[in-house]
């Protein structure tokens, strides 16, 4: 049980003193491409979707 508690003190201290912690305009500038960039990679996989699926739908009504 010590050594639980020992860890979880070392890892608040580490916390508190080694890790480097964004500023609020880093946080946001981030935050933002974050978001930029998973709404592009949505909307290249919607494409690429949408390309599948009339191929696919090329490909069936042919075959009947």
């Amino acid at each position: 049980m010590n050594s639980i508690s020992s860890f979880f003190s070392k890892s608040l201290e580490e916390m508190r003193t080694a890790v480097t912690w964004p500023t609020y305009s880093e946080l946001q500038s981030n935050s933002l491409l974050v978001l930029v960039s998973s709404l592009l990679f949505a909307l290249v996989i919607w494409g690429i979707d949408i390309v599948f699926e009339n191929l696919m739908r090329l490909v069936y009504s042919s075959a009947a």
